[in-house]
């Protein structure tokens, strides 16, 4: 026996008493870090999907079937955007002149129209001076980017094209510094969009597109070879886009704004406005690259800072290398170049001055003219630029007018194998592996904790209480949580009630609480650009997974079902008496298992969102963006979740988009006896078991 004497007494070590050194208890230790393993997860499979892109766009380009692969690459951008009306399919312009100011060397008219039905465009219209350059005048298109129009980026360009020959349209973008704010914010509420399962770029994009429209309507613009269109930041993205869906667009210019997405905002982490992320964008197959490439045979001024901290010199570089190889490959290797000036994140005087070169070359199809800055530079007072557009429609209304039609053309249930295709679920859920820490008797309970595989490089730590002693195999809760697996199963929890934990009589059975992927002890780590203001964790997973095709929420439901075929294969439960339970959205998650499992005995909710509509409904929220399933309304609700059920179900203070409880008679309303019987899990849960 180990020991040792101190002053004539005899003292026994605790290792040979049989108690260990270090602390047996707590979570099995991961394989990964389960901080980053969700980021990493989506990284990996972003990165697959945009190298077989990189292969398909390669292969088309080397085969010359490269007009084929455009019209491919044009076709699933116009699905994104919701095939935006414009051109001669559009509802009138009712257009509606504002103001009019005489400049110095150029004249500011300003001038309201729509975009469609309600939606006004604050357009600037920056013309030349018409003693100097007759009409009729070609004409440029600027989006703005996240900014506004007074800004120098867009100013000073619109001066120096209109004092150079140009007709140039300025206008804001929703939300930003401009004239468009309120209910227009790019990431609040253009990620509602993803629950009607369209891209918020449309609003973007269709301004762009109207402009066009509105210049076309004037005697004083030449539209013969088209027009040009440049910008810079989310105006150049706007550009790339709008040129896709346009023949009428002949130039283009994008500045500040294009990038492999792999470097951003994939390996980055950085979070970027959701209307660059359009749903199904990766899976679809188009990165900035091939947005660029399928631009053909529209020449392309391709233009970046050197300085531009985001989209980085070599980001830049390398993205221009690429686009060009493919116009080569397409013979028109003539119709793509790259300028870079010195600067940074900004539309420069040197880039204005170099898309105009590029507009007389490929627009106006004159020889090359000498190009002086003018001598005298001002910036006209914002109050000049003013349209004072209406505000009743704005990409919350309009995205709520969409779920509303969406909701009329959905039927009151939903057929499992319509979920199943959402998710990406299989018809069945293999048994996971699992990795099991040792048993621990905590009374008349033993607590396991585990940690189960649902797909490769996939953890999900989970703790098991079931009950030590048990004559037969126990019915078991299968409980998912956003707040983490311990919330309601510490200090007494409503799990450990369930349970019958420390009760000495046989009402007992097993509880297995699991983090989901993001939740509880994986919640992934903050990185670098989380740092800004619209930088969040779950803006990044949000918007890359639903540009993934696969969308976080999703993901969730699969581990979920992987837990349950863990749940199931445990020999000491039975896996005919098995109830699904949830909170928060975990409760959301636990309908969705039980409707595709179709074996539940049971499935309750506790205080989880009552209705996907609800977030598109409410002009604020405090659910996570996480929680915005990209294209469920298209298929269905959560009530027709309910509705769709076959067994015993509970709807435990269902809540609004504020994370308000619903009032009695709207519960009923939506979820009928399902909310009526009683606000009691624990109770619910015993009473199905007879454990009452």
């Amino acid at each position: 026996m180990k020991g040792w004497i101190v002053s004539g007494l005899a003292f026994i070590s605790l290792s040979a008493l049989g108690v260990p050194d270090d602390l047996p208890l707590g979570p099995v230790a991961p394989k990964t870090d389960l901080r980053m393993m969700v980021r990493r997860d989506i990284v990996a499979r972003c990165g697959r999907l945009l190298e077989e892109a990189a292969q398909k766009r390669e292969t088309a380009f080397a085969s010359g079937e490269w007009e084929k692969w455009r019209q491919e690459i044009r076709g699933k951008v116009n699905d994104a955007l919701g095939r935006p009306a414009f051109g001669a399919i559009a509802p009138p312009l009712n257009i509606r002149p504002v103001s009019r100011h005489e400049q110095s060397g150029y004249v500011i008219e300003n001038v309201l129209f729509e975009a469609f039905p309600g939606w006004d465009v604050n357009a600037s219209v920056f013309l030349p001076d018409a003693s100097a350059y007759p009409p009729p005048w070609p004409g440029i298109v600027i989006p703005v980017g996240h900014s506004g129009k007074q800004m120098e980026s867009y100013q000073l360009p619109a001066q120096l094209f209109a004092r150079l020959g140009y007709a140039a349209v300025l206008f804001d973008p929703p939300g930003m510094a401009g004239e468009k704010q309120g209910r227009n914010d790019h990431f609040t509420d253009g990620v509602r969009c993803y629950l009607c399962g369209y891209s918020s770029n449309r609003y973007f994009v269709l301004d762009a597109l109207r402009c066009v429209d509105y210049l076309a309507s004037r005697s004083d613009i030449d539209l013969r070879n088209g027009v040009g269109m440049t910008g810079v930041s989310g105006g150049g993205t706007t550009t790339m886009f709008a040129a896709l869906l346009d023949d009428r667009i002949r130039a283009i210019g994008p500045s500040c704004c294009a990038t492999p997405n792999a470097q951003h905002p994939i390996r980055d982490a950085y979070a970027p406005c959701a209307e660059t992320l359009a749903p199904n964008r990766f899976v679809d197959g188009y990165d900035d690259i091939d947005v660029l490439a399928a631009a053909i045979p529209t020449p392309v001024l391709l233009m970046a800072g050197a300085a531009d901290e985001v989209f980085t010199e070599t980001m830049s570089d390398a993205i221009a290398a690429a686009v060009k190889r493919n116009f080569s490959h397409a013979g028109h290797g003539d119709r793509f170049d790259f300028f870079k000036d010195p600067g940074g994140h900004a539309y420069t005087i040197g880039m204005a001055l170099a898309f105009v070169r590029w507009m007389d070359r490929w627009v106006r199809e004159t020889p090359p003219r000498t190009l002086e800055m003018p001598k005298k530079w001002e910036m006209a007072a914002p109050e000049l630029l003013l349209c004072h557009p209406r505000r009743e429609m704005d990409i919350f209304t309009a995205n709520r007018e969409w779920a509303r039609h969406l909701r009329k053309d959905r039927k009151e249930t939903v057929a499992p194998e319509t979920v199943r295709a959402l998710v990406q679920a299989p018809m069945e859920t293999a048994i996971p592996h699992a990795e099991t820490g040792p048993a621990t008797l905590v009374w008349v309970h033993n607590l396991q904790e585990i940690l189960i595989e649902s797909d490769p490089g996939i953890e999900l730590p989970a703790t098991f209480l079931y009950p030590s002693k048990q004559n037969g195999l126990s019915p078991a809760v299968l409980y998912f949580d956003d707040r983490g697996r311990w919330t309601d199963l510490r200090s007494n929890g409503p799990l450990a009630a369930m349970a019958g934990f420390i009760g000495r009589d046989e009402q007992r059975l097993a509880v297995m609480t699991v983090d989901l992927r993001g939740w509880g002890d994986s919640v992934p780590a903050d990185l670098p650009y989380e740092i800004a203001a619209w930088g969040a964790r779950d803006r990044w997973m949000t918007y890359v997974s639903a540009a993934l095709g696969d969308p976080i929420f999703a993901m969730r439901i699969r581990d979920g079902l992987a837990s349950l075929a863990y749940l199931r294969a445990r020999s000491e439960i039975d896996p005919s008496r098995i109830v699904i339970g949830g909170r928060g959205m975990g409760g959301v998650v636990a309908l969705h298992v039980a409707l595709l499992n179709g074996n539940a005995a049971g499935v309750f909710s506790i205080e989880a969102l009552a209705a996907f509509e609800m977030l598109a409904e409410s002009p604020e929220y405090r659910w996570p963006q996480e929680s915005f399933f990209s294209g469920v309304l298209r298929h269905y609700d959560i009530p027709a979740l309910v509705r769709s059920l076959k067994i015993p179900v509970l709807m435990a203070n269902p809540l609004d988009a504020m994370k308000t409880p619903l009032a009695a008679d709207a519960a009923h309303a939506l979820f009928g006896k399902a909310t009526t019987e009683t606000n009691d899990a624990v109770r619910f849960v015993r009473k199905l078991f007879g454990k009452e």
